[in-house]
């Protein structure tokens, strides 16, 4: 949206190339001093220290007045800041559920190249060269996963990863049209010994149990369920963070009639929790 330039003088210097910017400027000399001045006044000039003859406190005040309009004028050219990733919080359950891939893997290698065959795409993207050690989803797409692409700007959510064939990931991501698995920071992405006992177990089948089932977030109180299949989800009411006890530890499982509530599995945890409602 384009401001008006600020009146803050008689006259302004325009920015070339954003005419909707402008800068004041200061009067000239001829604007303040008389074009005519005695010879007694000039030499109390020198001797004061304004200068040879010719010269004035209102020419060098126009000069710094131009400087300042210039440095202004390069400030109008800076380009705007590259906005940064954003995700929308996300239990790992949904994280999971949403993916069409989920795999146990080891980085073996990186590589930089083309994010597609135009040559006018300047984009580029990372290729994770992976060994996969287990898949949790996605058999009915892919057998064997060999590359995993992830965008080279962390602006556009670009995943770093460590490709030194020791650490192992949990990997989750899209499959596309041409077979090439893309991931994210908004997939569900974490090395593999960060994760809870729990989590590990439910990768196999539980997680999926729940994939009809609602996760809410609670931000605040009140917060309460609007359908038999949600569960509200506590850690950043509770714990002001997001990989809290219950996205560490439970899941949210759909009941034989149909309603939904958080399952614990693996060994308790520390804290017990329950859904909270309006009285």
């Amino acid at each position: 949206m384009k401001r008006a330039p600020a009146a803050l003088g008689a006259s302004s210097v325009w920015c070339p190339g954003h005419p909707e910017r402008s800068v004041p400027a200061h009067p000239s000399a001829s604007q303040r001093i008389p074009a005519r001045r005695s010879v007694s006044r000039e030499r109390s000039m020198r001797r004061a220290g304004s200068g040879s003859p010719g010269s004035s406190p209102g020419s060098s005040a126009g000069a710094r007045g131009a400087a300042l309009a210039l440095a202004l004028c390069a400030l109008c050219a800076l380009p705007a800041p590259v906005p940064a990733c954003s995700c929308a919080p996300a239990h790992p359950q949904q994280l999971l559920c949403d993916a069409a891939l989920v795999i146990r893997a080891k980085i073996s290698s990186e590589k930089v190249v083309p994010a597609s065959d135009d040559p006018l795409d300047s984009h580029k993207m990372i290729r994770y060269e992976i060994k996969q050690i287990k898949m949790f989803k996605g058999f009915e797409k892919l057998k064997d996963v060999q590359y995993v692409y992830t965008p080279f700007d962390s602006s556009l959510c670009g995943v770093k990863l460590e490709a030194n064939n020791k650490k192992q990931y949990l990997l989750t991501g899209q499959i596309l049209n041409d077979g090439k698995v893309l991931i994210h920071l908004c997939n569900y992405i974490e090395p593999w010994d960060d994760l809870s006992l729990s989590q590990k177990k439910s990768l196999n089948q539980r997680y999926q149990m729940g994939c009809g089932c609602k996760i809410t977030t609670c931000y605040s109180v009140p917060c309460s369920i609007t359908a038999p299949n949600e569960c509200l989800w506590t850690d950043w009411l509770l714990e002001r963070r997001l990989q809290g006890h219950q996205a560490r530890h439970y899941a949210c499982i759909r009941r034989s009639d149909g309603t939904c509530s958080w399952y614990r599995g693996g060994p308790p945890p520390e804290k017990e929790f329950m859904d909270i409602s309006e009285p």
